[in-house]
């Protein structure tokens, strides 16, 4: 018979090295199971305590104290380029009477929401709203341009399924800005807050040393394209919604720096004229009219503080040109 063989003992270093390492996993997915956990109860909360009305835009509500008859609305395409004291007076209107309440990636939502809580502001008045593709491309889901007011109409286990592991930075902007909307809300910032300077108008300095993108086509408004997805649906509602509470509700969808043609980069084109149509075929069924511009007379590359926001030096020739435009 042979001998049994002998089984070395395990060395005390590399048992305490395994017991370690089992403890460290442990550990580890015991973090993630209540990091989780307490997302999704945040998250929860967020949900009942959203308002559609962010702080941004309720620091802008005042203005409609005047119960002005013509208000430009939307994102920062607006909120930098539209002079509403120069609408007024190409319109002939009393000054206040025209105002601009776009604040950064404003959304139609956001818009609607304001129109139900002073109804009879908006029934009597124009609205001339800014919209670009960013609101329409399910594929942006950065956290700086991802509209909160589409991810709370998202279920909790949605909204973590859409935006996690890569882009939890949403979902935190979102619980933010939330809160941040409930403390406006409860401050009354919209009803006795100040109002803004200028009728709303922010201007954007001249900026010489910008660093141009190359094209457009590989703009963050066109990547991972999707415009048939909850964001441009919940986005779409809300302008078909804003169009029956207004007198008249125009869409425009603004120009890029003129140093970019839309002939030499087919993609952006193609694109572009996908949410186009989108933005149209909506407008016919809804009864919102639609303002599209390629491109602005007089507007020159040094009138454009970046790629799509004009400066300074550029608002009244918007501003004329868009007031030319206007079924009033």
């Amino acid at each position: 018979m042979f001998p049994e063989a002998s089984i070395p003992p395990v060395p005390i270093w590399r048992r305490a090295r395994q017991r370690a390492a089992f403890w460290i996993v442990g550990t580890l997915v015991l973090t993630i199971v209540a990091w989780l956990a307490g997302l999704a109860l945040l998250l929860r909360i967020a949900n009942r305590t959203h308002i559609d009305v962010p702080a941004a835009l309720a620091a802008k509500l005042p203005l409609l104290k005047s119960s002005p008859t013509l208000i430009f609305a939307g994102d920062s395409r607006t909120a930098f380029q539209v002079d509403p004291a120069l609408a007024a007076q190409l319109a002939g209107l009393a000054q206040g009477r025209a105002v601009n309440i776009a604040y950064l990636a404003g959304e139609p939502l956001a818009f609607l929401a304001a129109a139900r809580s002073t109804p009879q502001v908006f029934r009597d008045a124009t609205v001339v709203l800014s919209v670009t593709a960013l609101i329409s491309n399910e594929g942006i889901s950065n956290a700086a341009v991802f509209p909160p007011d589409v991810v709370a109409r998202m279920m909790v286990g949605q909204q973590m399924t859409t935006f996690l592991p890569m882009r939890v930075g949403t979902l935190v902007h979102y619980i933010r800005e939330t809160f941040n909307a409930r403390f406006a809300d409860d401050r009354r910032v919209a009803i006795d807050g100040p109002e803004p300077a200028h009728g709303g108008l922010e201007m954007l300095p001249v900026q010489p040393g910008y660093a141009w993108p190359s094209d457009i086509a590989s703009h963050q408004h066109y990547r991972n394209w999707n415009i048939s997805g909850f964001k441009a649906q919940s986005e779409i509602a809300g302008l078909c919604e804003l169009a029956t509470l207004t007198k008249r509700l125009t869409v425009v969808l603004p120009p890029w720096a003129p140093q970019y043609d839309r002939n030499k980069e087919p993609a952006w084109k193609d694109k572009d004229a996908q949410n186009a149509t989108l933005i149209r075929s909506a407008g016919q069924r809804c009864g919102y009219d639609v303002l599209e511009f390629h491109a602005v007379p007089g507007l020159e590359q040094q009138h454009f503080a970046d790629e799509q926001h004009i400066n300074v030096l550029g608002i009244s020739i918007y501003t004329r040109y868009l007031m030319s435009q206007l079924k009033l």
